[in-house]
């Protein structure tokens, strides 16, 4: 069972910068894939990045590319997520996740808890 710890969210003013931490225990493999997911109130859940573990293949979504950045530290077992100029409208709950396709649709079998950004204006 793949547990996933989420860190790193905060407050942060447009334009900056975070880095997401996602810890997983349980055991991943070089086939398993890990991403990311988000959600504003109101809206539905939102692919952000993913990639193999081994880091062959790696995705984003068009309103992040070019901003966030997602890598992975085998010794850790943890996988980041640094997102630059940031806009409010990257304000979200943001999910770490483990599977085993890259894709931008929620199939992944493995979900943490969340963690909160927020991009004031």
């Amino acid at each position: 069972q793949v547990q996933l710890v989420e860190s790193g969210g905060g407050l942060v003013q447009a334009g900056g910068s975070l880095r997401l931490a996602c810890a997983a225990s349980g055991g991943i493999s070089r086939n398993d894939v890990m991403g990311w997911f988000r959600q504003a109130p109101g809206k539905e859940r939102e692919f952000v990045a993913a990639m193999r573990w081994s880091a062959v293949t790696t995705i984003y979504s068009n309103s992040v590319e070019g901003r966030f950045t997602i890598s992975r530290d085998n010794t850790k077992n943890t996988v980041y997520l640094q997102m630059n100029s940031l806009k409010p409208e990257d304000t979200a709950v943001y999910y770490c996740v483990v599977g085993d396709v890259v894709t931008p649709t929620a199939e992944y079998d493995y979900w943490g808890q969340g963690t909160q950004v927020t991009v004031s204006s």
